[in-house]
């Protein structure tokens, strides 16, 4: 399950970032999509420095059809078939229900959700073909329970979760996996727009806003990107082969769910 091919979307920082270094690590040749070419550079550098290959898809928005077609076929002329697809990239503006305008409701939902269903279609043709091939979901914990001010992203990853268990199922006899891994508030780039808006709301301080969004873990702390994307490497190696649509949080014993 080595040396293969794995594009990851949103592999420019935070939990992208982190589950692209480790696919290097173990040995795959890693796709890094996304919009903007400085840090997948970055990203490049560092997996190249480790004695890994990358190659950099900047301009991979993932809610274009035809950026995401065409991100694809380069990425598979330069490494062949992908045997790993890691649908990352995502936003996640806070606003309440009654603020949340159809601008603001269309962009969630076509970047967290959509974008996920426009990568997987452009790339599940090369998956079969990989043969044992691997599709993990980013979502979210806001995927299986919700919280207020982001009910477009809650929708979104609801979606994501459906999606990941439909297609799963559709799957199941042949030797593609499906998977969401659920993550709680993680030490992010996303995590620091949420602590400014809530600094903006309330007034708060930088520390005292995290520290409110640490209470939803009841280990008191942060998950760290590097704990989702050791969940996202068992997720794809040959070890979690009879995995599959499964929504798995990372969030430190949280209780999700109805």
């Amino acid at each position: 399950m080595t040396a293969r091919h794995a594009l990851v979307t949103g592999a420019g920082s935070g939990i992208g970032k982190a589950i692209a270094i480790a696919l290097a690590a173990r040995g795959h040749r890693v796709s890094l999509a996304g919009r903007r070419e400085t840090p997948l550079k970055a990203v490049q550098s560092e997996i190249a420095a480790a004695g890994g290959e990358a190659l950099v898809l900047d301009g991979f928005d993932v809610t274009d059809a035809s950026l995401v077609e065409g991100g694809v076929a380069r990425a598979v002329g330069r490494f062949g078939d992908i045997a790993v697809l890691v649908n990352c990239a995502g936003e996640a503006p806070s606003a309440p229900f009654d603020k949340t305008d159809p601008a603001l409701w269309s962009r969630v939902i076509s970047i967290n959700l959509t974008g996920v269903y426009l990568v997987t279609h452009a790339a599940i043709a090369s998956v079969r073909r990989a043969g044992s091939g691997r599709i993990v979901n980013v979502a979210s914990t806001a995927g299986l329970t919700g919280y207020p001010y982001v009910s477009a992203y809650c929708a979104a990853k609801h979606g994501v979760v459906g999606l990941t268990r439909a297609l799963a199922l559709e799957l199941a006899r042949s030797d593609v996996t499906v998977n969401a891994v659920c993550p709680g508030f993680t030490d992010t780039p996303l995590l620091d727009n949420a602590v400014e808006t809530i600094i903006g709301a309330t007034g708060r301080s930088a520390a005292e806003a995290r520290t409110s969004l640490t209470r939803a873990n009841p280990q008191g702390r942060l998950v760290t990107p590097q704990e989702v994307a050791d969940a996202v490497l068992w997720l794809t190696s040959e070890n979690a082969t009879a995995i599959t649509g499964q929504a798995i949080a990372v969030a430190g014993g949280e209780v999700l769910g109805g």
